[in-house]
């Protein structure tokens, strides 16, 4: 059966071609009847016309059908096919949950027989409620939310090749796009599921690809059940966030939890057969059916219900996936531990570090206030709330690449994570090397470098440059510019930045790495995260960002923020080498201190790693995997030419700098030659302009000492209150109200 929801021109010729093009016989059409009086007026408003295709095929072909639905969505608009199946079908919409059976009259039939159903009423958070978004989709229905969506879509992009061939399923060209933008998160999962099950998986199997139990940290896990997840890690990253799942392929039904367990599902399971897993307990009445065993699952957890095989619990679901394959032996095989290198031993002398420190944007400020707690505590310096420095494009002096850009955070149905006590469910574990189809199944899958975290240090990069060892050809990319090409010089170098790594990538180089530290006096540095977001866009968009990954050498990375831009826009390695030789320095200048370069280092790197756990957890994504790429940033005082080409899909309302701007402040710093105070954190007499500076401050005070003293004398002079308002309304512009002017309106 094929449910249609339709608007617009009759679908059902491009329907029958489609079928005829897979060996599909429709048999009949129908438009299943309906009562209309129990929608709501929106609901009425946009009401689709309701069409059935019955299918008949000689062996009820379930890939058949699939393609039978990607033709339908490629030849057809205004159509959305809710199901096409032989096993399953749909009926969804715009109503209450209670009257859902009286407007499909078809599930009022007594004919009408299924041996289980799966239901979802929800009420839409993030997207607008249409007929199309109702859940169920067609492989499931899930409650809560997809954190790291973006990341994940961007991913899916950059597979141009699935598989899909070599599985059987037929031609790629047919199954792109995998993902529709204008589908939820929940209808873009299902989506996932519904091309896993269809290249070949268990249902349960491509569940527990997708949203995978917490298995890195979990020290009691069945060793072929670590070794199930360690190899389907280096094929897919999870789809993570808040998720209830109750799934099915028709044949058996099974519902599952988030590594966190933060979506509620229990389950009752009854004497006489029937099985109910609900989000909430008593939401289906089970008295008179006998014994009654209850539970819920935990974090990670699974329940399947086979009709014909009984429950299987959690353990039995985890221990049969593994058991498929040798995939315990294929990762032990093919993962090769990659050490995070050896800390930096002699650093530049004190001299050539300042200048190497200015022309990379270093202030003293940031290494007194930002580098030095770092190492010195291993972990984020502290700051007051409140950043009431102008907004980088508003600034005086050029700001860092990553000041344009500010974090997104979890907000409202969606429970950030606490990254201290909560650490077991986080994980930056990461990959290095070109990936294999998603559809596949082979040792070759496995055949990656791993790290316990995204950190590296210079050796390491070294090592990669000079070793063959990994198997995988290693390209180096300058990301610098010459002095002499101007301002104009920084675009130009990008695009050919771009144009490099492509070629790079084509030719089977199965890592590039972005290294910034080539400059001199007559080379300029590309900030890295200009170079890392449009090297990264540029492979995503020509399909080769699977077969590489990028490692970033970036001396100007110096905080959290910077390390976590850098992999939000798709680093998958990064070597802050200039901010590890400056602690280093600095802890061996220290004759007061115990501190020494190598252990300043590890706590630096501790830092960063514990900084970007922070950072995602206030996203509520656990894993670095699903952070990679997913863009949870938004552009402030960047131009749409910049953002397109290295932030592409990143919101930026106001718009701001361009090339030009910023090409100017990369020369700036470069022909700076020492360290200043720039005055970022706190007020300084030559520094960065704060509206909270000293002067303000103090007249905000003398007014109010004074206001309080002519509210007893009842006499009503404001001269110090116009001193503070002059201070304040002729400041250099710091925010986008500043610049506003309001005209009057005239007369009504």
């Amino acid at each position: 059966m094929a449910m249609l929801f339709t608007r617009g021109d009759d679908p059902r010729a491009a329907v029958e071609e489609a079928a005829k093009q897979e060996g599909i016989e429709i048999d009949d059409w129908r438009e299943p009847t309906t009562d209309d009086d129990q929608l709501g007026e929106q609901a009425a408003q946009f009401r689709p016309r309701f069409l059935q295709a019955v299918l008949v095929h000689p062996t009820k072909d379930e890939r058949a059908a699939f393609r039978m639905r990607k033709r339908i969505q490629a030849t057809t608009e205004g159509t959305y096919v809710a199901s096409c199946s032989f096993r399953t079908v749909v009926y969804k919409g715009l109503v209450a949950a209670d009257t859902l059976g009286d407007f499909w009259l078809d599930l009022k039939d007594d004919r009408f027989d299924a041996p289980f159903v799966v239901f979802h009423q929800r009420f839409s958070t993030n997207t607008t409620p249409t007929w199309a978004r109702a859940q169920p989709f067609r492989t499931l229905c899930h409650n809560g939310e997809i954190n790291a969506l973006a990341g994940n879509v961007n991913r899916m992009r950059a597979r141009a090749h699935l598989g899909t061939e070599e599985v059987g399923l037929g031609a790629e060209e047919i199954f792109h796009p995998i993902i529709h933008p204008a589908d939820s998160d929940s209808g873009q999962l299902d989506s996932m599921v519904e091309l896993l099950v269809r290249g070949g998986r268990d249902i349960r199997h491509a569940v527990a690809m997708l949203i995978p139990e917490a298995w890195e940290g979990a020290r009691d896990l069945d060793p072929e059940v670590r070794g199930f997840y360690r190899y389907h890690a280096s094929l897919m990253e999870p789809w993570d966030g808040p998720a209830g799942v109750i799934f099915t392929d028709g044949v058996g039904v099974g519902a599952a939890l988030d590594r966190n367990g933060l979506r509620p599902l229990r389950y009752a399971v009854c004497e006489d057969g029937l099985v109910v897993c609900c989000s909430e307990a008593g939401a289906v009445d089970v008295s008179g059916h006998g014994l009654v065993e209850r539970g819920r699952l935990g974090p990670g957890q699974m329940l399947f219900v086979d009709p014909s095989r009984g429950v299987l619990r959690d353990a039995q679901c985890k221990e049969r996936l593994a058991a498929a394959a040798p995939y315990a032996r294929w990762a032990a095989d093919g993962l090769r531990k990659l050490n995070p290198g050896r800390p930096v031993e002699d650093p530049d002398g004190a001299e050539t570090l300042e200048t190497r420190q200015a022309g990379f944007g270093y202030t003293k400020e940031e290494l007194a206030m930002v580098l030095r707690p770092m190492a010195n505590d291993a972990k984020d310096p502290t700051f007051a709330m409140g950043d009431d420095a102008p907004l980088p494009n508003l600034a005086l002096r050029p700001r860092p690449m990553h000041h344009f850009l500010r974090q997104r955070f979890a907000q409202v149905t969606n429970p950030p994570i606490d990254h201290l006590r909560e650490r077991l469910v986080m994980s930056l574990r990461t990959l290095l090397g070109p990936r294999k189809p998603i559809l596949t199944e082979t040792p070759e899958a496995a055949r990656l470098l791993t790290l316990k975290s995204f950190f590296i240090y210079p050796s390491t990069v070294v090592d990669l440059m000079e070793s063959e060892a990994h198997g995988f050809g290693c390209a180096r990319l300058d990301a610098t510019f010459p002095v002499e090409d101007g301002p104009e010089g920084l675009r130009k170098a990008v695009h050919q930045l771009c144009d490099e790594a492509e070629q790079h990538a084509r030719e089977g180089s199965g890592i590039i790495v972005i290294d910034d530290g080539g400059i001199s006096r007559t080379r300029a540095a590309i900030p890295a995260l200009l170079a890392t977001g449009a090297v990264h866009h540029r492979l995503v968009s020509q399909g080769l960002r699977m077969n590489t990954s990028l490692v970033v050498q970036a001396d100007d990375a110096r905080d959290s923020h910077y390390i976590a831009c850098l992999l939000g826009y798709g680093a998958d390695a990064i070597c802050p080498g200039l901010a590890l030789e400056t602690v280093a320095s600095e802890a061996d200048a220290n004759e007061d201190s115990e501190l020494v370069g190598p252990e300043a280092q590890a706590r630096l790197q501790a830092a960063m790693e514990d900084g970007v756990l922070k950072v995602m957890s206030k996203m509520g994504i656990s894993t670095v995997d699903s952070y990679r790429g997913a863009q949870i940033f938004e552009a402030i005082g960047l131009g749409h030419e910049v953002v397109d080409t290295c932030f592409t899909g990143t919101p930026s309302v106001i718009g701001g700098i361009g090339w030009q701007e910023l090409g100017e402040d990369a020369l700036k710093r470069h022909a700076e030659g020492r360290l200043v105070d720039a005055g970022y954190y706190r007020a300084r007499k030559r520094g960065e302009y704060h509206t909270h500076n000293d002067d303000v401050v103090k007249s905000l005070n003398e007014f109010k000492a004074a206001h309080l003293l002519q509210r007893a004398l009842k006499d009503g002079r404001d001269e110090l209150y116009d001193q503070f308002a002059d201070l304040v309304n002729g400041r250099p512009p710091t925010e986008p109200r500043d610049l506003l002017e309001l005209v009057p309106a005239g007369d009504p």
